[in-house]
């Protein structure tokens, strides 16, 4: 069994900023959600349930500033914007599937009904 050191070793900063930007709100689901394929803006919209479409344009709108995601307009009657992680968001699967892993292992149902109904509350006073 591994010793534990006397001090704890510092928080590396990349690691918590990467932590941040990854554990915002929503930003797993749709990292997951583009895991699987590029998608359209509605597609991302109907796969992650109860996300606001100010929310997820937040979200996709940080997620390409940081590189992760990338945006293509498609230049057709009517215009098309499609969503795609870039290699740097590709590089995001092992994470992914280890918190996957982690929560088939860990997570029980539904999230405690205090918190299900906090949400839905939130939802209706917006």
């Amino acid at each position: 069994m591994k010793e534990r050191a006397a001090h704890p070793r510092p928080l590396c900063s990349k690691f918590h900023r990467a932590s941040e930007l990854i554990g915002r709100r929503w930003t797993g689901a749709i990292i997951f959600v583009l895991m699987e394929s590029r998608c359209r803006f509605a597609t991302l919209r109907k796969e992650i349930p109860d996300i606001t479409d100010r929310m997820l344009s937040e979200r996709l709108f940080e997620l390409e500033h940081e590189g992760i995601v990338e945006r293509t307009v498609i230049p057709e009657t009517p215009v098309r914007v499609e969503y795609a992680l870039t290699k740097k968001g590709r590089e995001l699967a092992a994470a992914v599937d280890a918190i996957g892993d982690w929560a088939k292992k860990w997570i029980e149902g539904d999230p405690p009904k205090a918190a299900a109904s906090k949400t839905s509350a939130r939802r209706k006073s917006a």
